[in-house]
C-alpha cells in the first residue's frame, strides 16, 4: 500500500512540474514575442525621420501633419505595456496615413526615389510587425488558456502567474479616416 501511495505522489509532483514548466515556457515564450515586436516598432522609429525628412523637401507646409507623426513616433516610443503600446501605434498608424496621403497630393514627391524606397521599407517594416503581433497574441492567448485550465490554474495561482496582455489596436483609432487639409498648397 505504501508503494502505491508513493507512485501517486510521484505521479502529482511530476504532473506538477509538468504543468509548471509549461507554465514558465508559454511565459517566456510571450516575453520573447513582445521582444520581437519591440526589434519590429524599432525599426519602424529609425525609418520615420528619413521619411519625414523627405516629405519636408517637397511639402513642408504641411507643417501640421509631419508634427503630428513626430509626436506619434515619440508617444508610441515612450509607450512600455501592450495596452498604451496598442494606443500610441494606432495613432501612429493614423499619422502615417495622413503623411502617405499628402504624395497623393504631390506628384513630385511620389516620383522620387528615395521617397518610394522609404515606402516600401516602410510596408516591409509594417507586415513584420503585423506578423510579430499575431504571433504574439498567440501565445498570450495559450498562455492565458493554460492559465485558466484546472489543473493548471491551480499551480498558475499558487506561483503567482498572470495573465499576458494582449497587443491589439484601438478600434476607434484604426477605423478613423485621416483628416489631411490641402487649402492653398503652393506647389
Amino acid at each position: 500500500m505504501a508503494w502505491i501511495l508513493l507512485l501517486v505522489l510521484a505521479g502529482l509532483v511530476l504532473l506538477v512540474i509538468g504543468i509548471y514548466n509549461s507554465l514558465v515556457r508559454l511565459k517566456v515564450q510571450s516575453a520573447n514575442a513582445w521582444a520581437d515586436i519591440d526589434v519590429q516598432l524599432k525599426r519602424r522609429y529609425d525609418l520615420l525621420p528619413n521619411l519625414i525628412e523627405t516629405v519636408k523637401g517637397y511639402a513642408g507646409h504641411e507643417k501640421q501633419t509631419l508634427e503630428a507623426v513626430i509626436t506619434a513616433r515619440n508617444r508610441a516610443i515612450a509607450a512600455t505595456t501592450p495596452s498604451t503600446k496598442a494606443e500610441a501605434e494606432g495613432l501612429l498608424a493614423q499619422s502615417l496615413k495622413s503623411l502617405f496621403a499628402l504624395a497623393e497630393a504631390y506628384p513630385q514627391l511620389r516620383a522620387v526615389e528615395s521617397f518610394t524606397q522609404l515606402q516600401a521599407s516602410l510596408n516591409q517594416i509594417e507586415e513584420a510587425v503585423q506578423n510579430a503581433r499575431r504571433y504574439y497574441n498567440a501565445v498570450v492567448r495559450d498562455l492565458n488558456t493554460k492559465i485558466q485550465e484546472f489543473p493548471s490554474n491551480l499551480i498558475a495561482g499558487f506561483f503567482s502567474f498572470k495573465q499576458g496582455e494582449f497587443f491589439e489596436l484601438a478600434d476607434a483609432t484604426e477605423r478613423a479616416v485621416p483628416k489631411v487639409s490641402f487649402e492653398q498648397a503652393s506647389r
